[in-house]
């Protein structure tokens, strides 16, 4: 009798003894995970506040946007580009990229669609515009036409809110027609951070187009490790009051059995 209570107490302290070294590897790895997501994502992506409503209703004024630092040779088109040009302003500033060198961009087509080397877009994510005084139809890609081939090493860019950006539209009488160095970006915007939350999808209208688009970043990833490894830190750092509750439990039900 005495031997059968030795061998249980014996195998209940190698029990606790394998939980106690389980828990513990789990805290570790989830620091690690934790820390590093967080690390991973600083290290990746810089947060911006879009102050203008120029890329409604893709962005709304006041968000906080993710960026992926990215180099300009990285650039697809469709992205939507934190860059700086000082013709543009001193602060940096947010808009979509519609064509890249040796493209030719042109507004409009039939529709009132924007063409890119000759085919028409179908643009979702932009503002449709109200009928104006001159009779311009609603949902028209621009109300200034345009025709400009990209120099290479060059992006055409465009706002969302096609009737209110002030983007290459504006600049067209300048040398390189209102294009901007792909070395003037400075990152992509991947997702929404505030005050919602939500990755920004690539156009379908530029995948056909030589190129494609660009895949995101590994904001994803990195959220779930961040989210994985807090979820192991707290289930590890669980197990031992979890441990002593239980215990408590059993040793409560054996005096009464007694």
């Amino acid at each position: 009798m005495g031997g059968t209570r030795a061998i249980r107490a014996g195998d209940g302290d190698g029990r606790g003894a394998l939980g106690s070294m389980l828990s513990g590897v789990a805290v570790a790895i989830g620091f690690v995970l934790f820390l590093g997501g967080f690390v991973w994502g600083a290290v990746v992506y810089q947060p911006y506040t879009v102050p203008t409503d120029s890329m409604v209703p893709t962005v709304q004024p006041g968000d906080r946007v993710l960026a992926q630092r990215i180099a300009g040779e990285d650039v697809r088109r469709g992205d939507v580009v934190i860059f700086k040009d000082g013709q543009w302003s001193d602060s940096p500033m947010v808009k979509r990229v519609v064509g890249i060198g040796g493209d030719t961009v042109k507004c409009c087509g039939a529709g009132g669609r924007l063409t890119v080397n000759g085919k028409e877009l179908d643009e979702p994510y932009i503002e449709e515009e109200k009928l104006d005084v001159a009779g311009a139809p609603g949902g028209s890609a621009s109300r200034t036409p345009f025709e400009v081939t990209v120099p290479e090493g060059n992006l055409f860019l465009l706002g969302d809110r096609r009737g209110a950006s002030l983007d290459s539209r504006a600049h067209l009488e300048e040398a390189g027609q209102g294009t901007v160095a792909r070395s003037a970006v400075t990152g992509r915007v991947d997702a929404l951070a505030w005050p919602d939350m939500a990755m920004l999808e690539r156009p379908r209208a530029y995948a056909a187009l030589p190129g494609g688009t660009s895949t995101p970043g590994p904001l994803l990833l990195q959220v779930a490790a961040v989210v994985g490894g807090a979820a192991l830190v707290l289930l590890g750092a669980a197990y031992g009051p979890v441990v002593r509750v239980l215990g408590r439990g059993r040793r409560q039900e054996r005096a009464d059995v007694r």
